[in-house]
């Protein structure tokens, strides 16, 4: 049976795969008849909680079976999943929680020393949070405020509405509605919602799992964050489509990884090439079975063709792929099984899901296709400059193609991965630009051994600034990975003649720095 929505398919995979394992998350072990039990039950509190077809909920939290419920709840319910990313500050959040019009927000506890919740207090503006109708505490820590909906007495809430209802609901979800809007850092300083349906997702996650093979006798850690279209699409709904059991991990750890590795006979494992690299390099490895694993992707930094063969020989993977994806399509390229070392290294493969691929002005990659987003989020302008009117998408990554195997060798933004996550220098420039003692600000991307890449800010002061105020300011703004690792102070910036900054003219000094 052909499905075209999430519901769709989590009650097709309910159906076939019933009693199997779906969910392993520690203590928590659910089958997929289970797991659709508690994804109805969490549709019925979001509908009891005031939630519409078409609203957006947001959930900003770690991996967790929670997360996985929460989420397939909102879809049950007819809602647009808005997942936050749970690097972003309460400041970060706030913007997406206004922009959206969330009406609901599921949230963790506190984690990892961050009460989220407390952060987003803090931050909260005059304007506020007027379409916010409820709160769903998961259960990773405690909050300080009674009034939050906690988790164990959603059932109780839920109970108001009949099962039929939450069903209906789930039914009435047709393929072209909207099914998330994920929010990717902009080149103008602020983040985009990109906006995808039903169809898509389930598309590309299908060709995804297609190419790794994916079947109900995998099982699946995922290590990518679930805000993430890796971790969320190519992750749970791939599970969904193919009855993988999905395997949590809330917080990356080489010794746990390889323990779950071990404990919970993982087959799957994607990840950015870091992920491979600590594992192959860790004192310990020899002492954890990883004999089970079978298939790992990576992509989103240049992969070196000795890491393919290490991880072949070394961890013994039968499938070792490449990809290449974004927010606006996910997944536009995949290699495939009989690929040779090189070619999977050196390139991002083929295209997938029914997807063109060809190469415009400037050697900009343009993706065309039914996984290319539908558009930004309240942004019609920057929609038609991405999208051209004969639906190619611009990428604004510069590649070359060869029988059909795209390379990605340099782009027009000025975009950097740092450890797997996008860095638009934009947005950490503005924010500079409000320190007081910085008259000009210019971040690049530098290599570096462990991320791929780090930020470097280069400013030039208006009064007395060091360093140490410059990291601080930005660590109280902006997630982690934006936070640029060094600071150098210059006199002037290089600009051309129409006072443009000359970012190639720093990553050529800077590029060793």
């Amino acid at each position: 049976m052909a499905v075209s929505t999430i519901p769709a398919a989590l009650q097709r995979a309910a159906a076939e795969f019933g009693a199997a394992e779906a969910v392993a998350d520690g203590g928590i072990r659910l089958s997929w008849t289970e797991l659709l039990d508690e994804v109805r039950a969490a549709a019925r509190y979001y509908i009891a909680r005031g939630v519409q077809p078409g609203d957006c909920v947001a959930l900003w939290a770690p991996n967790t079976a929670h997360w996985v419920i929460a989420a397939l709840g909102v879809h049950y319910a007819g809602g647009r999943l808005v997942p936050i990313n749970t690097r972003y500050t309460g400041h970060e959040a706030l913007d997406i929680l206004q922009r959206t019009h969330a009406v609901a927000l599921a949230v963790a506890g506190p984690f990892l020393g961050t009460d989220r919740l407390a952060a987003l207090r803090d931050a909260e503006s005059e304007d506020g949070l007027p379409d916010l109708r409820a709160v769903l505490r998961l259960p990773t820590g405690e909050f300080p405020k009674a009034y939050v909906d906690e988790w164990a007495d959603m059932g109780a809430i839920a109970a108001v509405v009949p099962e039929d209802a939450a069903d209906a609901r789930a039914a009435a979800v047709q393929p072209g509605d909207v099914s998330d809007v994920l929010f990717t850092s902009g080149t103008t300083g602020r983040s985009k919602g990109v906006l995808s349906a039903h169809q898509q997702v389930i598309s590309v996650a299908a060709a995804w799992a297609e190419c790794g093979e994916v079947s109900a006798a995998d099982r699946y850690l995922v290590i990518n964050p679930f805000f993430h279209s890796f971790g969320y699409k190519a992750g749970i709904v791939a599970c969904l489509l193919t009855g993988a059991t999905i395997v949590p991990q809330a917080v990356y750890d080489v010794p746990e990884a390889m323990r779950l590795i071990e404990k919970e006979r993982i087959t799957v494992l994607p990840g950015a090439p870091t992920i491979y690299q600590t594992i192959l390099d860790h004192p310990d490895r020899g002492s954890h079975d990883l004999s089970s694993l079978r298939f790992a992707v990576t992509g989103a930094a240049v992969v070196p063709v000795a890491l393919v063969e290490r991880m072949q020989n070394e961890l013994a993977f039968d499938l070792v792929l490449t990809a290449f994806g974004m927010t606006e399509a996910v997944v536009v390229t995949m290699c495939r099984r009989n690929d040779p070392p090189d070619v999977v290294a050196r390139t991002c493969g083929r295209a997938v899901a029914g997807c063109e691929i060809r190469i415009g002005e400037q050697d900009e990659l343009l993706v065309r296709g039914p996984n290319v987003m539908l558009g930004y989020l309240d942004d019609r302008e920057a929609t038609a400059s991405t999208i051209d009117a004969d639906g190619w998408m611009h990428t604004g990554d510069v590649g070359t193609i060869e029988d059909g195997y795209l390379r990605i060798t340099d782009r027009l933004k000025d975009m950097y991965i740092s450890g797997g996550f996008n860095v638009y220098p934009a947005e950490v420039e503005q924010t500079l630009a409000r320190l007081d003692g910085v008259a000009e600000a210019a971040v690049i991307g530098v290599p570096d051994d462990r991320l791929g890449e780090v930020g470097l800010a280069l400013i030039v002061r208006k009064s007395e600034l060091s360093e140490d105020d410059v990291l601080a300011f930005c660590r109280e703004r902006l997630a982690n990975y934006k936070v640029p690792r060094t600071v150098r102070f210059v006199e002037a910036l290089p600009r051309n003649l129409a006072g443009k900054v000359l970012k190639t003219d720093l990553r050529k000094e800077y590029s060793h720095a």
